[in-house]
C-alpha cells in the first residue's frame, strides 16, 4: 500500500503507553480481555479497531485420548493419575500466577512445574508419545494444535476466559493514514489460517513467502479489506 513500517517489539505495557503516546500507531496482538485494563487505563487515546479472530482459548490443556476429561473440575480427586504435576510455563508469568490460583482454588493436589515453552512443550510430547495421562499450559494460536490432538479444559469458576485477539490503533491513525486505518479496521482472518502459518514459518519458510501466499490464496478478501 506504499506505507513504509517499522516494527518494534516490547512488553504489553510499553506497547499500550507508546499508542497512548502516539509514539506507536498499531498494535496486532491485544487479548481481550486479558489487556482490558490497558484499553480502560487509556480509553480516548487508543481505540480497538478490528478483531482479527475470536475464541483464542488459553487454559489447562490435555490430549484428546483422555476422553473422560473435559474440565477442570474432573480434575479433583485424579491428580495422583498425573503423578500430581501440572507443566507451565516460565515463572512470573500471567499464565504462572493464574494457574498457581487454580490450584488453590479447587486445592487440588498438583505441584506446578515451571519452565520454557519449548521445555514444557517437549515434557508433554514425551508423555503423550506413550498415552499417558498429562495436563499443562496452552493456548491458540499455537502449533501444539496442528502437532497434536488437544483440548483445552472447561472451568465454572471464570479462570482463563477465551480471548478475542485485536487491532488496536492509536486515536490519530484514521486522520494520518486513512488507507491503513480502513484495511485494519476491515482486517480479520482465522485461528486455523494463522497456526497454518507459523508452522510454515517454524518449519523454514521465510515470513514475507507465507504471508504473500496468503495474499495470493485470499485476493479477493484482501481487495475487501483495502477497499477495492
Amino acid at each position: 500500500m506504499g506505507y513504509e513500517v517499522k516494527e518494534t517489539a516490547s512488553d504489553a505495557g510499553s506497547v499500550y503507553m507508546g499508542l497512548s503516546r502516539r509514539d506507536l500507531d498499531v498494535f496486532m496482538d491485544a487479548w481481550v480481555p486479558m489487556h482490558q485494563t490497558y484499553l480502560d487505563k487509556f480509553e480516548g487515546k487508543i481505540e480497538s479497531t478490528a478483531v482479527s479472530y475470536p475464541e483464542a482459548d488459553t487454559g489447562w490443556t490435555v490430549p484428546t485420548y483422555m476422553e473422560d476429561i473435559n474440565s477442570l473440575e474432573y480434575l479433583k480427586g485424579r491428580e495422583g493419575e498425573f503423578d500430581n504435576e501440572f507443566y507451565g510455563i516460565e515463572t512470573g508469568a500471567g499464565a504462572t500466577i493464574e494457574s498457581a490460583e487454580i490450584i488453590e482454588a479447587y486445592e487440588f493436589d498438583f505441584k506446578q512445574v515451571s519452565s520454557s515453552e519449548g521445555g514444557m512443550l517437549a515434557q508433554a510430547q514425551r508423555l503423550m508419545e506413550q498415552e499417558k495421562p498429562v495436563v499443562f499450559y496452552g493456548w491458540r494460536p499455537h502449533t501444539m494444535f496442528n502437532k497434536f490432538d488437544l483440548k483445552v479444559l472447561t472451568n465454572e469458576k471464570g479462570f482463563f476466559e477465551t480471548s478475542s485477539v485485536q487491532v488496536i490503533t492509536n486515536s490519530e491513525l484514521k486522520d494520518n493514514a486513512s488507507e491503513a486505518y480502513e484495511f485494519l479496521s476491515n482486517w480479520n482472518i482465522t485461528l486455523d489460517e494463522v497456526e497454518e502459518m507459523i508452522v510454515k514459518i517454524e518449519d523454514g519458510q521465510e515470513p514475507e513467502e507465507v504471508a504473500q501466499e496468503w495474499i495470493d490464496n485470499n485476493q479477493d478478501k484482501v481487495n475487501e479489506m483495502i477497499g477495492k
